[in-house]
Formats: C-alpha cells, structure tokens, sequence
C-alpha cells in the first residue's frame, strides 16, 4: 500500500538543491522543467524548505560541491529523510567546477565519488555530474578567491558559466521513467 502511494502519478516529483553561490539553484529548475516535460508534475524547492516527503512520490536531490564534498545542507537532507528516500524512486545531482577544467572527462571518477556518502546512505536511480559557474565575485573567502585567480591566470579554470544546459536537460528528462519505478521493495 505504501509503495502505491509513493508512485501515485498525481503526486509531484520533488527536485530540492543546496546551493552555494546559485548555480546549482539553476540546475535544479533546469531538472525540473525537463521532468515537466517529459509529463511528471514537479516542486523545486530549496532543502531547508522541505519537511515532509510523504507529498510527494519521487525525489531528486542535488548540491554543489566545495572543497571536495557535498554542502552540509544537501547531506543533512538524505541523512534526515534517509528512510522516506530508501523507500521512493530517489536521484541525485551535483555541481562541481572540477568539471569545468580542460580535460575534466578524466576528473569524472573523482567527481563522481563526492557521491559515494549519499549512496551510502540511499542508492539513487541515477546520479548527474554537472560542472557549474565560476564568479570570482562570490567565492566566500578571500583566500579561495585568491587560489581561483591564481588558477584561472594559470589557466586551469575560465570565470563563468560552465553549466551544459543540454546534458542538464537530457539527463532531466532521462529521469521520468526511472523516478516512476517502484523501489520500495
């Protein structure tokens, strides 16, 4: 009975983020509108305005990443909802500007393993890298903004917006069908 509530098609798919500096804030509504047009009702919403799981009938979960880790914010959501989430469709999504350096493709592994305590915790459906946006300006601390400058007079990062709307989308509309499978069981 459970597992019928959880995959009633009426139910929105929740896509709910931590974000940093707001890029992430872009790729999740980016995820949401892709899920809207592949037919599912969706909510974007922020982690800390999300307190009951059960209004919905899949979850999608996404943070950025610093210093090598999802936000807290992002973590302390699948550890606090771990039990609604192992029993819903679950994905998740992270932004990380590692993969907006030349040659990411070969940082995707490392990337990827940023992920490895939420699946600790609760396997996802499916998992989207996406690199993100370097402003300079809204790098908290002035020690960082200093390393990035350094990196980007080395070249190893551009400032700007890194995001691929397109595998954002892809990877958005690739969820419908997996967020409405049941694995409840």
């Amino acid at each position: 009975m459970m597992a019928d509530a959880m995959l009633d098609p009426g139910r929105p798919v929740l896509v709910t983020y931590a974000t940093g500096s707001g890029s992430t804030t872009g790729v999740a509504e980016a995820v949401g509108r892709a899920l809207t047009q592949a037919g599912a009702a969706v909510q974007v919403r922020p982690v800390q305005a999300v307190r009951d799981l059960s209004l919905y009938r899949a979850v999608v979960v996404g943070g950025a990443v610093q210093r090598g880790q999802w936000l807290p914010e992002a973590m302390q959501f699948v550890r606090k909802h771990q039990a609604a989430l192992s029993r819903m469709p679950f994905a998740a999504f992270l932004v990380c500007i590692t993969l907006a350096m030349p040659g990411a493709e070969r940082y995707r592994p490392m990337v990827a393993g940023y992920l490895e305590p939420v699946r600790q915790l609760v396997r996802p459906v499916s998992e989207g890298l996406f690199a993100g946006v370097l402003d300079l300006g809204k790098v908290p601390s002035a020690a960082d903004r200093l390393k990035f400058r350094l990196s980007v007079a080395l070249g190893v990062w551009k400032e700007g917006d890194h995001r691929d709307w397109g595998a954002i989308h892809r990877w958005g509309t690739s969820l419908e069908p997996l967020l409405a499978q049941d694995n409840a069981g």
